[in-house]
């Protein structure tokens, strides 16, 4: 029976993972980490509320089998690309510390389409940062998911990703866009789950179409 933790638990991807995870019958517990707490109607998960500006303080949440690493934010959130940065980059690259520290095998990361360290986007760019910091970490896989625009209910309202929701699956029909098309957060955490459950594990990295092959 395996232990499973999802950062960024509250968020379009996490909580659909949570759920999916608590379904299947290898996973024991969930251990859910969030800013406040949250009221999961299910004896699996296990809420644990951190502070991420001393995640130091919370070394002994970060004890399991594999680490799912959902966390993000917009700049228009944050209030700045540093602050956005601090979320997408900092945050996640500490708590991958902390877990490969602690022998948490195995890594499971949602980065972006078009991820790349020397990309001229400052968002694309924290992420292929990211993606290559973990990879020097000690998991026995790291595997990381790339989806385009995210469609899906959000707590939060986002106007272009809106607008996206109801144009770019039209637009993508045609086929020199179709790796462009928008995928649902449940599109992407049914991968995650798919692959993490996969008895013989490797390091790999999913793009877009890959993703929708679920």
């Amino acid at each position: 029976m395996k232990t499973a933790i999802v950062l960024g638990a509250t968020g379009l991807i996490g909580k659909i993972l949570v759920q999916q995870l608590i379904e299947q019958a290898a996973i024991e517990k969930v251990i859910a980490i969030t800013r406040r707490p949250v009221d999961y109607q299910s004896d699996k998960i296990i809420n644990q509320v951190v502070d991420f500006d001393n995640l130091t303080q919370f070394v002994h949440i970060f004890h399991g089998d594999m680490l799912f690493s959902c966390l993000g934010t917009t700049k228009k959130q944050a209030g700045s690309i540093a602050k956005q940065r601090t979320v997408d980059l900092d945050y996640q690259l500490q708590v991958a510390k902390l877990a490969a520290q602690n022998q948490i095998k195995h890594y499971f990361l949602v980065s972006s389409s078009g991820a790349n360290a020397d990309s001229s986007s400052s968002y694309l760019q924290m992420k292929g940062e990211l993606e290559h910091h973990v990879k020097q970490l000690h998991f026995d896989t790291v595997n990381i998911f790339q989806p385009s625009l995210l469609v899906g209910q959000r707590p939060d309202t986002r106007i272009a990703e809106t607008l996206g929701n109801y144009l770019l699956p039209t637009i993508c029909r045609l086929p020199w866009l179709k790796k462009y098309r928008p995928i649902s957060g449940q599109q992407v955490a049914k991968k995650m789950v798919s692959v993490a459950m996969t008895k013989h594990k490797k390091s790999h990295t999913y793009a877009l179409d890959v993703l929708f092959d679920c």
